[in-house]
Protein backbone atom coordinates (compact mmCIF):
# COMPACT_ATOMS: atom_id res chain seq x y z
CA UNK A 1 0.00 0.00 0.00
CA UNK A 2 2.42 2.63 -1.20
CA UNK A 3 -0.07 5.49 -0.92
CA UNK A 4 0.45 5.65 2.84
CA UNK A 5 2.62 8.51 4.09
CA UNK A 6 5.09 8.85 6.94
CA UNK A 7 2.44 10.85 8.82
CA UNK A 8 0.21 7.76 8.71
CA UNK A 9 3.03 5.42 9.70
CA UNK A 10 4.83 7.50 12.35
CA UNK A 11 2.61 9.11 14.92
CA UNK A 12 -0.59 9.46 12.93
CA UNK A 13 -1.62 12.23 15.30
CA UNK A 14 -0.39 10.32 18.36
CA UNK A 15 1.08 12.45 21.14
CA UNK A 16 4.34 10.94 22.32
CA UNK A 17 5.93 11.20 25.76
CA UNK A 18 8.61 13.71 24.75
CA UNK A 19 6.47 16.76 23.96
CA UNK A 20 9.44 19.12 24.34
CA UNK A 21 11.61 17.08 21.95
CA UNK A 22 8.76 16.99 19.44
CA UNK A 23 8.22 20.75 19.68
CA UNK A 24 11.90 21.54 19.29
CA UNK A 25 12.28 19.16 16.35
CA UNK A 26 9.25 20.58 14.56
CA UNK A 27 10.30 24.19 15.20
CA UNK A 28 13.77 23.46 13.87
CA UNK A 29 12.32 21.70 10.83
CA UNK A 30 10.00 24.61 10.03
CA UNK A 31 12.82 27.15 10.37
CA UNK A 32 15.02 25.01 8.12
CA UNK A 33 12.24 24.73 5.55
CA UNK A 34 11.68 28.49 5.54
CA UNK A 35 15.41 29.12 5.11
CA UNK A 36 15.93 26.71 2.24
CA UNK A 37 12.65 27.63 0.54
CA UNK A 38 13.92 31.20 0.35
CA UNK A 39 17.25 30.03 -1.03
CA UNK A 40 15.39 27.87 -3.56
CA UNK A 41 13.48 30.92 -4.82
CA UNK A 42 16.66 32.99 -5.07
CA UNK A 43 18.45 30.24 -6.96
CA UNK A 44 15.58 29.83 -9.41
CA UNK A 45 15.41 33.57 -10.08
CA UNK A 46 19.14 33.80 -10.70
CA UNK A 47 19.02 30.75 -12.97
CA UNK A 48 16.22 32.30 -15.05
CA UNK A 49 18.17 35.54 -15.38
CA UNK A 50 21.13 33.63 -16.83
CA UNK A 51 19.35 31.42 -19.35
CA UNK A 52 16.32 30.74 -21.47
CA UNK A 53 14.20 28.12 -19.70
CA UNK A 54 13.76 24.86 -21.57
CA UNK A 55 10.40 24.72 -23.27
CA UNK A 56 8.71 21.67 -21.83
CA UNK A 57 5.08 21.14 -20.93
CA UNK A 58 4.39 18.01 -18.87
CA UNK A 59 1.52 15.90 -20.14
CA UNK A 60 0.62 14.84 -16.59
CA UNK A 61 -0.60 16.85 -13.55
CA UNK A 62 1.90 19.01 -11.68
CA UNK A 63 1.49 20.06 -8.01
CA UNK A 64 1.55 23.72 -7.09
CA UNK A 65 4.29 25.12 -4.88
CA UNK A 66 1.74 25.40 -2.05
CA UNK A 67 0.84 21.72 -2.47
CA UNK A 68 4.51 20.76 -2.35
CA UNK A 69 5.17 22.81 0.77
CA UNK A 70 2.06 21.46 2.49
CA UNK A 71 3.19 17.89 1.87
CA UNK A 72 6.69 18.76 3.08
CA UNK A 73 5.23 20.16 6.31
CA UNK A 74 3.36 16.89 6.86
CA UNK A 75 6.68 15.05 6.60
CA UNK A 76 8.29 17.44 9.08
CA UNK A 77 5.45 16.83 11.56
CA UNK A 78 5.89 13.06 11.18
CA UNK A 79 9.62 13.51 11.78
CA UNK A 80 8.92 15.42 14.99
CA UNK A 81 6.40 12.77 16.12
CA UNK A 82 9.03 10.07 15.60
CA UNK A 83 11.36 12.00 17.91
CA UNK A 84 8.55 12.30 20.47
CA UNK A 85 7.95 8.55 20.24
CA UNK A 86 11.62 7.90 21.01
CA UNK A 87 12.38 6.26 17.65
CA UNK A 88 15.43 8.49 17.20
CA UNK A 89 16.91 11.63 18.78
CA UNK A 90 16.45 15.14 17.37
CA UNK A 91 18.31 15.73 14.13
CA UNK A 92 21.64 17.50 14.23
CA UNK A 93 21.27 18.91 10.74
CA UNK A 94 24.32 21.04 10.17
CA UNK A 95 27.73 19.48 10.50
CA UNK A 96 29.26 22.95 10.10
CA UNK A 97 29.31 26.25 11.92
CA UNK A 98 26.95 29.01 10.69
CA UNK A 99 29.93 30.71 9.04
CA UNK A 100 30.88 27.53 7.17
CA UNK A 101 27.25 27.04 6.16
CA UNK A 102 27.17 30.53 4.63
CA UNK A 103 30.48 29.86 2.87
CA UNK A 104 29.01 26.77 1.25
CA UNK A 105 25.89 28.63 0.20
CA UNK A 106 28.04 31.36 -1.31
CA UNK A 107 30.09 28.76 -3.19
CA UNK A 108 26.86 27.23 -4.52
CA UNK A 109 25.75 30.58 -5.96
CA UNK A 110 29.24 31.23 -7.36
CA UNK A 111 29.07 27.87 -9.14
CA UNK A 112 25.65 28.65 -10.62
CA UNK A 113 26.80 30.34 -13.88
CA UNK A 114 28.85 27.28 -14.85
CA UNK A 115 26.01 24.95 -13.97
CA UNK A 116 23.47 26.97 -15.95
CA UNK A 117 25.82 27.11 -18.94
CA UNK A 118 26.23 23.34 -18.93
CA UNK A 119 22.48 22.91 -18.61
CA UNK A 120 21.95 25.12 -21.65
CA UNK A 121 24.54 23.15 -23.63
CA UNK A 122 23.36 19.78 -22.22
CA UNK A 123 27.00 19.18 -21.32
CA UNK A 124 27.56 16.65 -18.52
CA UNK A 125 31.29 16.13 -18.96
CA UNK A 126 32.93 18.49 -16.45
CA UNK A 127 33.90 15.54 -14.27
CA UNK A 128 36.00 14.20 -17.16
CA UNK A 129 37.52 17.56 -18.05
CA UNK A 130 38.28 18.83 -14.54
CA UNK A 131 41.79 20.15 -13.98
CA UNK A 132 44.12 17.50 -12.61
CA UNK A 133 41.96 14.64 -13.93
CA UNK A 134 39.95 13.94 -10.79
CA UNK A 135 39.23 10.46 -12.04
CA UNK A 136 42.90 9.56 -11.90
CA UNK A 137 42.69 8.22 -8.34
CA UNK A 138 39.33 6.60 -9.12
CA UNK A 139 40.33 4.60 -12.19
CA UNK A 140 38.08 1.77 -13.17
CA UNK A 141 34.87 3.63 -12.41
CA UNK A 142 31.89 2.65 -14.56
CA UNK A 143 31.01 5.03 -17.38
CA UNK A 144 27.51 5.63 -16.06
CA UNK A 145 29.02 7.15 -12.90
CA UNK A 146 31.57 9.49 -14.51
CA UNK A 147 29.17 12.22 -15.64
CA UNK A 148 27.67 15.35 -14.13
CA UNK A 149 24.44 14.24 -12.51
CA UNK A 150 22.23 17.34 -12.08
CA UNK A 151 24.85 19.13 -14.24
CA UNK A 152 26.79 19.39 -11.00
CA UNK A 153 30.33 20.69 -11.46
CA UNK A 154 32.73 17.78 -11.05
CA UNK A 155 29.96 15.20 -10.93
CA UNK A 156 30.35 13.21 -7.73
CA UNK A 157 34.13 13.01 -7.81
CA UNK A 158 35.60 16.33 -6.64
CA UNK A 159 36.11 17.85 -3.22
CA UNK A 160 34.17 20.95 -4.27
CA UNK A 161 31.23 18.80 -5.35
CA UNK A 162 31.23 16.94 -2.02
CA UNK A 163 31.40 20.25 -0.18
CA UNK A 164 28.35 21.65 -1.99
CA UNK A 165 26.22 18.53 -2.25
CA UNK A 166 24.24 18.82 0.99
CA UNK A 167 23.28 22.48 0.58
CA UNK A 168 22.32 21.78 -3.04
CA UNK A 169 20.08 18.87 -2.10
CA UNK A 170 18.45 20.71 0.80
CA UNK A 171 17.79 23.69 -1.48
CA UNK A 172 16.23 21.42 -4.10
CA UNK A 173 13.90 19.81 -1.53
CA UNK A 174 12.98 22.99 0.41
CA UNK A 175 14.97 21.88 3.46
CA UNK A 176 13.21 18.51 3.72
CA UNK A 177 16.01 16.23 2.46
CA UNK A 178 17.20 15.34 5.98
CA UNK A 179 13.67 14.45 7.09
CA UNK A 180 13.19 12.29 3.97
CA UNK A 181 16.34 10.37 4.86
CA UNK A 182 15.23 9.97 8.48
CA UNK A 183 12.04 8.29 7.25
CA UNK A 184 14.31 5.24 6.99
CA UNK A 185 15.04 5.23 10.74
CA UNK A 186 11.68 3.98 12.15
CA UNK A 187 11.90 0.57 10.40
CA UNK A 188 15.44 0.22 11.73
CA UNK A 189 14.21 1.09 15.24
CA UNK A 190 11.51 -1.56 14.93
CA UNK A 191 14.04 -4.14 13.73
CA UNK A 192 16.38 -3.30 16.61
CA UNK A 193 13.86 -3.96 19.40
CA UNK A 194 15.28 -6.64 21.66
CA UNK A 195 18.59 -6.78 19.80
CA UNK A 196 22.05 -5.97 21.16
CA UNK A 197 23.38 -3.07 19.06
CA UNK A 198 26.93 -4.30 19.49
CA UNK A 199 26.10 -7.45 17.55
CA UNK A 200 24.23 -5.79 14.67
CA UNK A 201 25.95 -4.68 11.47
CA UNK A 202 24.61 -2.16 8.96
CA UNK A 203 25.93 -1.18 5.54
CA UNK A 204 24.80 2.01 3.79
CA UNK A 205 25.31 1.38 0.06
CA UNK A 206 26.30 4.54 -1.84
CA UNK A 207 26.57 6.48 1.41
CA UNK A 208 27.58 9.75 -0.26
CA UNK A 209 28.42 12.43 2.30
CA UNK A 210 27.34 10.14 5.14
CA UNK A 211 24.43 12.17 6.46
CA UNK A 212 22.18 9.14 6.93
CA UNK A 213 24.94 7.20 8.66
CA UNK A 214 25.40 10.04 11.14
CA UNK A 215 21.65 9.92 11.87
CA UNK A 216 21.89 6.16 12.40
CA UNK A 217 24.89 6.61 14.70
CA UNK A 218 23.05 9.12 16.90
CA UNK A 219 20.07 6.77 17.16
CA UNK A 220 22.11 3.58 17.68
CA UNK A 221 25.52 4.50 19.13
CA UNK A 222 26.90 0.94 19.33
CA UNK A 223 25.78 -0.36 15.93
CA UNK A 224 28.55 -1.65 13.64
CA UNK A 225 28.30 0.82 10.74
CA UNK A 226 29.89 0.73 7.31
CA UNK A 227 29.45 3.14 4.43
CA UNK A 228 30.56 2.37 0.90
CA UNK A 229 30.72 4.65 -2.10
CA UNK A 230 32.43 5.09 -5.48
CA UNK A 231 33.71 8.59 -4.69
CA UNK A 232 36.80 9.07 -2.57
CA UNK A 233 35.93 12.76 -2.16
CA UNK A 234 32.47 11.96 -0.81
CA UNK A 235 33.85 9.32 1.53
CA UNK A 236 36.20 11.94 2.99
CA UNK A 237 33.26 14.30 3.47
CA UNK A 238 31.34 11.46 5.15
CA UNK A 239 34.18 10.92 7.60
CA UNK A 240 34.08 14.62 8.49
CA UNK A 241 30.31 14.51 8.99
CA UNK A 242 30.65 11.87 11.68
CA UNK A 243 32.28 14.62 13.75
CA UNK A 244 32.66 13.59 17.38
CA UNK A 245 30.37 10.60 16.96
CA UNK A 246 31.78 7.10 17.19
CA UNK A 247 33.43 6.50 13.79
CA UNK A 248 31.94 4.33 11.09
CA UNK A 249 34.00 2.30 8.66
CA UNK A 250 34.12 3.76 5.14
CA UNK A 251 34.98 1.64 2.12
CA UNK A 252 35.64 2.61 -1.48
CA UNK A 253 33.49 0.08 -3.33
CA UNK A 254 31.22 -0.44 -6.30
CA UNK A 255 27.71 -1.54 -5.31
CA UNK A 256 27.84 -3.99 -8.23
CA UNK A 257 30.46 -5.99 -6.34
CA UNK A 258 30.17 -5.34 -2.61
CA UNK A 259 33.34 -6.41 -0.78
CA UNK A 260 31.45 -8.23 1.99
CA UNK A 261 30.85 -11.91 2.65
CA UNK A 262 27.61 -13.67 1.86
CA UNK A 263 24.94 -13.35 4.57
CA UNK A 264 27.19 -11.13 6.69
CA UNK A 265 24.98 -8.08 7.31
CA UNK A 266 21.91 -7.59 9.47
CA UNK A 267 20.77 -4.37 7.80
CA UNK A 268 21.46 -2.81 4.40
CA UNK A 269 20.27 0.67 3.50
CA UNK A 270 20.35 2.35 0.10
CA UNK A 271 19.24 5.95 -0.28
CA UNK A 272 18.75 7.83 -3.57
CA UNK A 273 20.98 5.54 -5.62
CA UNK A 274 18.70 3.51 -7.89
CA UNK A 275 17.40 6.42 -9.98
CA UNK A 276 21.01 7.09 -11.02
CA UNK A 277 21.67 3.53 -12.20
CA UNK A 278 20.95 2.00 -15.61
CA UNK A 279 18.13 -0.59 -15.38
CA UNK A 280 20.40 -3.60 -15.76
CA UNK A 281 22.78 -2.27 -13.07
CA UNK A 282 19.88 -1.85 -10.63
CA UNK A 283 19.33 -5.58 -10.84
CA UNK A 284 23.00 -6.38 -10.28
CA UNK A 285 23.09 -4.10 -7.22
CA UNK A 286 19.87 -5.67 -5.89
CA UNK A 287 21.39 -9.14 -6.16
CA UNK A 288 24.46 -7.93 -4.27
CA UNK A 289 22.36 -6.42 -1.50
CA UNK A 290 20.39 -9.67 -1.14
CA UNK A 291 23.64 -11.67 -1.18
CA UNK A 292 25.25 -9.83 1.75
CA UNK A 293 22.09 -9.74 3.89
CA UNK A 294 21.56 -12.44 6.47
CA UNK A 295 18.36 -14.50 6.23
CA UNK A 296 15.71 -12.42 7.98
CA UNK A 297 17.86 -9.30 7.51
CA UNK A 298 16.42 -5.84 6.86
CA UNK A 299 16.69 -3.83 3.64
CA UNK A 300 15.62 -0.16 3.79
CA UNK A 301 15.31 1.52 0.40
CA UNK A 302 14.63 5.24 -0.14
CA UNK A 303 14.43 6.86 -3.53
CA UNK A 304 12.32 9.13 -5.71
CA UNK A 305 8.59 8.71 -6.11
CA UNK A 306 7.60 6.64 -9.12
CA UNK A 307 4.79 7.18 -11.56
CA UNK A 308 1.35 6.68 -10.00
CA UNK A 309 2.64 6.84 -6.41
CA UNK A 310 1.02 10.29 -6.27
CA UNK A 311 -0.85 10.55 -9.60
CA UNK A 312 -1.38 14.30 -9.29
CA UNK A 313 2.39 14.75 -9.07
CA UNK A 314 3.36 12.64 -12.10
CA UNK A 315 4.08 15.73 -14.21
CA UNK A 316 6.80 16.70 -11.74
CA UNK A 317 8.52 13.35 -12.30
CA UNK A 318 8.10 13.82 -16.05
CA UNK A 319 9.78 17.25 -15.94
CA UNK A 320 12.63 16.44 -13.53
CA UNK A 321 15.05 14.81 -16.02
CA UNK A 322 14.48 17.69 -18.45
CA UNK A 323 15.76 20.26 -15.96
CA UNK A 324 18.47 18.05 -14.46
CA UNK A 325 20.89 15.64 -16.03
CA UNK A 326 19.39 12.34 -14.83
CA UNK A 327 19.89 9.94 -17.73
CA UNK A 328 18.33 6.91 -16.00
CA UNK A 329 15.49 8.62 -14.16
CA UNK A 330 12.81 8.00 -16.80
CA UNK A 331 13.44 4.27 -16.64
CA UNK A 332 13.46 4.34 -12.84
CA UNK A 333 10.06 5.98 -12.39
CA UNK A 334 8.39 3.15 -14.33
CA UNK A 335 10.63 0.29 -13.16
CA UNK A 336 9.06 -2.71 -11.43
CA UNK A 337 10.82 -2.60 -8.08
CA UNK A 338 8.45 -5.10 -6.51
CA UNK A 339 9.40 -7.85 -8.94
CA UNK A 340 13.08 -6.89 -8.84
CA UNK A 341 13.22 -7.28 -5.07
CA UNK A 342 11.02 -10.39 -4.97
CA UNK A 343 13.21 -12.21 -7.49
CA UNK A 344 16.14 -12.14 -5.06
CA UNK A 345 14.13 -13.06 -1.97
CA UNK A 346 13.54 -9.56 -0.56
CA UNK A 347 10.01 -9.83 0.80
CA UNK A 348 7.64 -6.90 1.50
CA UNK A 349 7.57 -5.70 5.11
CA UNK A 350 6.36 -2.10 4.84
CA UNK A 351 6.25 0.90 2.54
CA UNK A 352 5.28 4.55 2.73
CA UNK A 353 5.65 7.88 0.96
CA UNK A 354 7.77 10.69 2.38
CA UNK A 355 7.22 13.93 0.43
CA UNK A 356 9.09 13.43 -2.88
CA UNK A 357 10.48 10.06 -1.84
CA UNK A 358 9.23 6.54 -1.17
CA UNK A 359 10.44 4.17 1.53
CA UNK A 360 10.34 0.45 0.82
CA UNK A 361 11.12 -1.93 3.69
CA UNK A 362 12.03 -5.51 2.79
CA UNK A 363 13.17 -8.60 4.71
CA UNK A 364 15.34 -11.29 3.24
CA UNK A 365 13.60 -14.64 3.13
CA UNK A 366 14.63 -17.06 5.87
CA UNK A 367 16.62 -20.08 4.75
CA UNK A 368 14.44 -23.07 3.89
CA UNK A 369 14.32 -25.88 6.43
Amino acid sequence: MVGRTTADKVGGGRVGADRLGMALQFAGNVARMAWYSGINLMLQRQSRSMSTPAEFMPTRPVPTRDELLSDARALLRADAEAVAAGLYPPGDEEAWSPIEHLRRLRAMFQDLPELVSRRQERDASSVRNAAGDVTGHNQGLPDYFTQDFHFQTGGYLTEDSARLYDVQVETLFYGAAAAMRRAGLPPIAEFMRGRDQRRVSLIDVACGTGRFLSDVRRAFPALRLTGCDLSQAYLEEARRHMGRLRPARFVFANAEALPFEDASQDIVTCIFLYHELPPEVRRVVTREIARVLKPGGLFVFIDSLQMRDKPNWDGLLEAFPVRFHEPYYRSFVVDDLETMFAEVGLQPADEMLAFLSKVLVRRKAEAAG
